[in-house]
């Protein structure tokens, strides 16, 4: 049987940010800008590198420990790569040794093909040594072992991410967690299913979906305890999880590589993550190739592809540059014939004029049933974007009769660059309402035929009802009657002050 995860952090037991690690990343962030390495994607690529170079060592370890016939990755000429042979050295010796093993780590036998993907063109940018060493030294003293059944290097390296919201270096933000958990929630993929990112950056919706399929099958007693373990899969669901349902798409190969270390620190090492430019490469063979049961994706929404460069297939009757557009249509080329999607698309798809976007709206509401449009805050982004968003979840395979419309107004957190936690939450309410689409002061459905009269548009506003409320006024006799009684009492105070002016003088 495949190994099983380990559980989630438990709300008030061992976890992330009472163990120390918070801090000890904050620390080795910190050293690296120090040393000269100020780009965060390019420390969280160096300490990915390392991380990965002390657990593979680690792991290899313990299987030669457990099994006499394991094959241990880092033996003969190998050897001098694994992680303890780093922790003693220093100066040149340390840095030639280290760049040396970065560089050539992805030819080791015994590595498996993530592994090898992950070091492909990697080399060594930690140029000053007492910062390499000081980096090496902080990692080796990192525990990441689990801790009252938590394993916490998940957590760990999504924090390290983080740290690219917080920059947003380059363009490259993370999709919020919590909108992420949301989205998969929704669309509340299975064990059974094959999952795809198409723009998977980090891998954050990949990795959800996955602790969401674990939440789906854990007991009951040990979820109310927040033990998350799926010990009620079964050995081939298991093996499908780790090696096929999961495939992540990004066409930055530096988020593949990040991307990847996040599965593998997830035990999803075997998740199928690639380059690849789903908007201008082919799989292979005739359009559309693969298919998935579930589709979730947050893919960039700027900019245009170059004419030349789209799939004749992906723009066929479309005649469009604009990649929101082209992804949608990606979206429902690649779902099988009852899959379901849930993606995030800019406003202007829902209400956009252009013939592509009134198109793929008619396209999306007649193959498929667009069962949500979800108004997510414009700060959700904020602070590197703060253009309207919404997320749609759809499934294939017959049309639409109806939709449900919700606006989040807040979704726990300020809409200011700041994105401090507040109290008010409409996430919550969102999935109190989802399973039989209740309308309420933020929800409503619309039928199909009132859409199709409005050319397609998806536009929240256009439909949202509008709300009135009774007014009881007074007899207009009555308010004339009270009015002039008004006015006689003001006419005799006035003469009645003129005449105490008279009598003075």
């Amino acid at each position: 049987m495949p190994t099983q995860p380990t559980s989630s952090p438990k709300p008030n037991g061992s976890n992330f940010f009472s163990s120390g690690l918070r801090q000890k990343v904050d620390q080795l962030m910190n050293i690296l800008y120090a040393g000269g390495v100020n780009n965060p994607m390019a420390s969280i690529e160096q300490l990915s590198y390392l991380i990965f170079l002390r657990l593979l060592t680690e792991r290899d370890e313990l299987m030669a420990a457990m099994d006499k016939k394991y094959t241990r990755i880092f033996s003969d000429q190998w050897a001098k790569y694994a992680w303890g042979n780093f922790v003693i050295l220093t100066g040149d010796e340390l840095f030639n040794a280290s760049r040396d093993a970065i560089e050539k780590i992805h030819e080791l036998p015994g590595l498996s093909e993530t592994g090898k993907l992950l070091f492909r063109n990697a080399t060594l940018k930690i140029y000053d040594r007492p910062t390499l060493r000081a980096v090496i030294q902080g990692i080796h003293q990192m525990d990441l072992a689990a801790h009252e059944g938590v394993d916490l290097k998940g957590d760990m390296y999504e924090y390290l991410l983080s740290q690219l919201s917080q920059s947003g270096t380059n363009g490259q933000f993370r999709t919020p967690r919590h909108i992420i958990d949301l989205i998969v929630a929704l669309v509340n993929p299975e064990a059974r299913h094959r999952v795809c990112d198409p723009a998977c950056g980090t891998a954050g919706f990949l990795i959800s979906a996955y602790n969401h399929i674990l939440c789906q099958n854990t007991k009951p007693a040990d979820l109310a305890r927040g033990q998350i373990d799926g010990s009620l899969l079964k050995p081939a669901q298991w093996k499908f999880l780790e090696e096929h349902a999961f495939t992540g798409y990004d066409n930055d190969a530096d988020m593949v590589k990040i991307g990847i270390l996040n599965l593998y620190l997830h035990q999803l090492e075997k998740a199928q993550v690639s380059r690849f430019d789903p908007l201008t490469t082919g799989f292979g063979g005739a359009y559309p190739g693969k298919q998935f049961d579930c589709i979730l994706a947050n893919p960039p929404f700027s900019g245009k592809v170059q004419d030349e460069s789209i799939l004749a297939d992906l723009n066929y009757k479309l005649n469009t540059r604009a990649t929101e557009l082209l992804f949608l249509k990606w979206f429902i080329d690649h779902l099988t014939p009852t899959g379901r999607a849930g993606v995030i698309v800019p406003n202007g798809v829902l209400f956009g004029a252009t013939n592509a976007a009134t198109s793929l709206r008619e396209l999306l509401l007649t193959e498929c049933d667009l069962q949500a449009v979800i108004g997510l805050p414009s700060g959700v982004f904020k602070p590197y974007s703060g253009v309207g968003t919404a997320a749609l979840v759809f499934q294939k395979g017959k049309p639409t009769e109806s939709v449900w419309f919700y606006d989040i107004t807040a979704d726990g957190y300020s809409l200011d660059d700041k994105r401090t936690p507040i109290d008010a939450n409409d996430i919550r309410d969102v999935l109190a309402k989802w399973p039989n689409r209740e309308e309420g002061s933020k929800s409503y459905r619309v039928p199909i035929a009132k859409i199709r009269e409005n050319d397609w548009s998806l536009a929240a506003g256009r439909y949202k009802p509008v709300s009135t409320t009774a007014v009881n006024h007074d007899d207009p006799v009555e308010i004339v009657t009270d009015v002039l009684k008004l006015e006689n009492e003001i006419i005799q105070r006035g003469n009645a002050l003129l005449t105490q002016i008279s009598v003075k003088k």
